[in-house]
């Protein structure tokens, strides 16, 4: 499996966490607080997949801009281009919703929170499941490895 593979496997397990949340998340909030409530847990699952595809939307760029170099500054620039997006998306977020009243805040942050560590939880289960070589050995050729005779 491959860094793309990789990634795609991360994006699909971030995206049935983050489906279930919304799920759990809308009975809570619908149950805690009405439809503020439910409106706030799918607003948070929503935000909190987006993070995560741009994570893995950036790396799989910067991997296909560099050749899989990830010395280049290419690289790190893509990479902390994509944390500049997401944290400026996130003050902006926060800023455009803190008026608001149409949601609960207090469902919205838990949403947001569980979003942010279930998600986590797929990249670390997609990375696992990966088995993605971090050396690259060169194995001795078969006929050295087989006995010769002695030499005198």
């Amino acid at each position: 499996m491959n860094l793309a593979a990789t990634l795609r496997m991360s994006l699909i397990y971030g995206a049935i966490v983050v489906f279930l949340i919304a799920i759990v998340g809308s009975v809570v909030g619908a149950l805690v607080a009405g439809l503020p409530g439910l409106l706030a847990a799918l607003i948070g699952s929503v935000v909190g997949f987006l993070f995560v595809g741009i994570t893995a939307v950036s790396v799989m760029l910067a991997a296909r801009l560099t050749q899989d170099d990830p010395s280049s500054p290419i690289f790190f620039v893509v990479i902390m281009g994509a944390w500049l997006l997401k944290f400026v998306g996130f003050v902006a977020l926060g800023f455009a919703l803190r008026d608001i009243d149409v949601f609960d805040p207090i469902v919205l942050y838990f949403s947001l929170v569980a979003a942010a560590v279930g998600t986590v939880g797929a990249d670390v289960v997609a990375v696992l499941r990966s088995r993605i070589p971090y050396a690259d050995v060169t194995l001795p050729d078969a006929r050295n490895d087989s006995p010769s005779e002695p030499s005198p």
